[in-house]
């Protein structure tokens, strides 16, 4: 049997902020609806309460002050390299997934030039010319994304080895005005992936995804604060939540299933679905509705990390540092062992999809 070029991932690393935020630093915050219009008729506790109910959010990770985005990225980055047993000069090339720059302490301005990935050469030192850079913003997928054109570098000849990381700082374009601001957390997540010789499917098996723009490109989107009285000409990010919700419990199931197609395999073949960290409800809905469309049911919860009740949503970052919590057994009850099938989907702005088979 001829052997075939796959794309493998040899390390994976990440950078968890040391600050926790708990749900009750929300209890002083004014709370305005969408509209603008008024305040929220509820108190904070009752606003927090449903939120933990929705989410199963209790607490997310915010970034110190004197760092910025590409220093998590860094960090994530390096941990992959030493997870590997690589040396970063031998990287080829360099993915970030991201998407609002690096903003500082104090402002929502983005700072994008140079690219992410070039701050993060610089700042890992790393000479070697050959090692190209670029950044993907893609929403919340970034880094499946990113994934997906690491494999494509990878399986055409053109790359053997890089790394692609997904790296965002939500907190500080989150409006304290509005009730999803709680959502919203920092982090940063890497994969080094490299090109390997099989004579049987490894690494990176299929993936699948959709961009449905024309009608759902508003669900997320940068805007104004709620309070019409804040003073300020900051842009946040905002959120058409139960819009969101609905078109993701209704569309990413028939992606998951279509690349599970491609790779060849049936829906029991998978050991482990790693989704986006969005919305813990929102997510069990999601898996099982694939469930159904195979006519199958199941607990979900067994094959179906979350990190979202102690990290919340920090976007891009979300499923690369929950592999990498699962893989160095650091999640109670979840592992991936060799040969096992896994999953690796997201959904967000845009609205965008992926969704990744590989075999471990």
């Amino acid at each position: 049997m001829r052997k075939e070029i796959y794309t493998r991932i040899i390390g994976t690393g990440s950078f968890i902020p040391p600050t926790i935020i708990k749900n009750n630093h929300f209890l002083n915050n004014e709370f305005y609806e969408h509209s603008k219009k008024k305040i929220v008729d509820k108190t904070n506790e009752e606003i927090i309460q449903k939120f933990a109910e929705i989410t199963n959010i209790a607490e997310r990770r915010y970034i110190a002050k004197n760092q910025v985005t590409s220093d998590m990225a860094t960090l994530a980055v390096r941990d992959a390299c030493e997870s590997a047993g690589i040396s970063m000069e031998s990287l080829e090339f360099l993915i970030v997934a991201h998407n609002f720059g690096d903003i500082h302490e104090g402002g929502t301005r983005s700072d994008m030039l140079p690219g992410l990935a070039n701050k993060v050469k610089m700042k890992l030192n790393i000479n070697n010319p050959s090692c190209i850079c670029h950044d993907v913003i893609s929403g919340c997928p970034g880094w499946t994304q990113a994934m997906i054109i690491a494999d494509a570098y990878i399986k055409s000849g053109f790359m053997k080895r890089g790394v692609v990381v997904g790296a965002d700082v939500l907190s500080r374009i989150s409006d304290p005005h509005d009730r999803d601001t709680m959502i919203y957390a920092d982090g940063a997540g890497a994969t080094v992936v490299e090109a390997v010789e099989s004579d049987e499917p490894i690494g990176i098996l299929s993936h699948s995804s959709r961009s449905d723009s024309v009608h759902y490109a508003s669900l997320l989107t940068f805007g104004e604060g709620n309070n019409p009285d804040f003073g300020s000409d900051q842009s946040f990010i905002k959120m058409k939540g139960h819009k969101l919700y609905i078109y993701a419990i209704n569309t990413v199931p028939g992606v998951v299933k279509d690349s599970i197609e491609k790779a060849g395999l049936q829906l029991s073949d998978i050991k482990k679905v790693f989704i986006h960290q969005a919305n813990e409800k929102m997510d069990e809905v999601i898996l099982s509705n694939v469930f159904k469309l195979y006519g199958e049911t199941g607990n979900v919860m067994d094959i179906m990390p979350m990190s979202i009740s102690k990290l919340g949503n920090s976007s891009t970052a979300t499923v690369p540092t929950l592999l990498d919590l699962v893989v160095k057994g650091n999640m109670e009850g979840h592992k991936v062992e060799k040969g096992d099938y896994i999953l690796l989907c997201s959904v967000g702005a845009g609205m965008n999809i992926n969704s990744i088979v590989y075999k471990w």
